[in-house]
């Protein structure tokens, strides 16, 4: 039995973080009815690289999640959505601010059919304020919240981050958190409320350690002259002999200490803290070091000392480390169509109630008839909706 078994969630979103955020919600039991549109459905069913059905990726973002296939702008399927909406508990969308509402499914109107219905909105810029109209995707999120600005060489150009860091982090993982928060509530009132996630807003508090030095400094840090932004010596990544990279993470003293004694240069370890220029004189030293070997002798070399050293690992490495194995976080998943694929599991371990893959990526509206039916729709009603292209 999972946490949410008995929870109905409405999944309107399309692309990264609604779909992201309700895959979360099905691991743990929720039922799921991913609703598309009839012409084409969610965008990332259709992106390369695919195999025989959907995109890797789409395979990805919808485990654990019925589809049905439905045209919000008709009378038809309005009634439909409204039946949906009356036993469920949670709905979710990604449209622009308004967008929801012209359609006729703004929480105020949900919320007349069902005072339980808890809506969860993810946007670029929030429900409200002077950018809420605006376009934006994970990069322009990341320059409005001073995180671009961070990333990269202090002598260069800003980089370009290789994830969608506001997408998950600022909308997948605090949707899931504001709905758990808003079921939470409910318990206690009966009453389901509206949750505005802006993934500007969101990955803004990334930033909170900066922002409560900046309240003592009164400056803006730049790229690479921040303790753990590469501004450091101990805290750095460094290119290795076959051209692989390794990365340092020690911000205790000990560890620092034990690594300078290791490559003996004790008289590193009174300068950890010390000036720029004097990090920038290491740095380029380490740079000189780490080139002397390959990474993986520097693994055998630097890992029994136990010491924040690792690795960077590409992809294929990172599937295959035996960690990552034993942890659960590499699954496999059989999909009837496109066989046997894997997936990243779900990173928290409950001891009572663990998750679960129950189905693998729905095949588009491969559940409306089911769905349908479920709400009293009889076999020719569903034919002659299709006629009218309904669903």
């Amino acid at each position: 039995m999972g946490i949410l078994d008995g929870i109905k969630i409405l999944d309107l979103s399309r692309l990264l973080p609604g779909p992201f955020c309700t895959q979360m919600l099905g691991d743990l039991g929720a039922e799921v009815i991913k609703i598309e549109e009839v012409n084409g459905g969610d965008y990332v069913r259709w992106m390369q690289p695919r195999r025989k059905s959907d995109s890797g990726m789409f395979l990805a973002l919808n485990r654990n999640k019925k589809s049905l296939k439905l045209n919000l702008r008709t009378e038809e399927g309005k009634k439909v959505f409204h039946k949906l909406v009356a036993d469920a508990d949670v709905v979710v969308e990604g449209f622009r601010p308004g967008v929801i509402d012209k359609l006729g499914f703004g929480y105020e109107s949900l919320k007349a059919i069902n005072p339980r219905i808890i809506m969860c909105s993810i946007t670029g810029y929030g429900q409200d304020g002077p950018y809420k109209d605006l376009a934006g995707h994970d990069i322009n999120y990341l320059n409005l919240t001073g995180i671009s600005e961070l990333t990269g060489n202090y002598n260069g150009k800003p980089i370009s981050s290789g994830v969608q860091i506001a997408d998950i982090g600022g909308g997948s993982l605090w949707a899931a958190f504001g709905i758990l928060a808003a079921l939470f509530s409910r318990e206690k009132t009966g009453r389901g409320q509206y949750v505005d996630v802006s993934m500007t807003d969101c990955v803004f508090t990334f930033m909170s350690m900066l922002v409560g030095s900046f309240n003592f400094t009164n400056k803006s840090p730049g790229r690479e002259d921040d303790l753990l932004n590469g501004g450091y010596a101990w805290y750095n990544t460094y290119k290795t002999k076959d051209n692989r990279w390794v990365g340092l993470g020690m911000l205790e003293e000990k560890f620092w200490s034990d690594f300078c004694k290791s490559i003996n240069r004790e008289d590193y370890i009174a300068k950890q803290f010390a000036s720029w220029d004097a990090q920038r004189e290491m740095i380029a030293e380490l740079s000189e070091l780490f080139l002397t070997k390959t990474a993986d002798e520097w693994m055998n070399d630097l890992r029994p000392l136990d010491i924040c050293f690792s690795k960077l690992n590409n992809l294929e490495e990172a599937l295959n480390d035996p960690h990552l194995k034993a942890r659960g976080m590499v699954v496999e998943v059989d999909h009837p169509r496109d066989g046997m694929f894997k997936t990243i599991g779900f990173p928290v371990k409950f001891s009572e109630t663990p998750y679960s893959v129950k189905m693998a990526p729905p095949g588009f509206g491969e559940h409306t008839k089911e769905i349908l039916m479920e709400l009293g729709y009889t076999s020719k009603e569903i034919e002659q909706l299709e006629k009218n292209g309904v669903v």
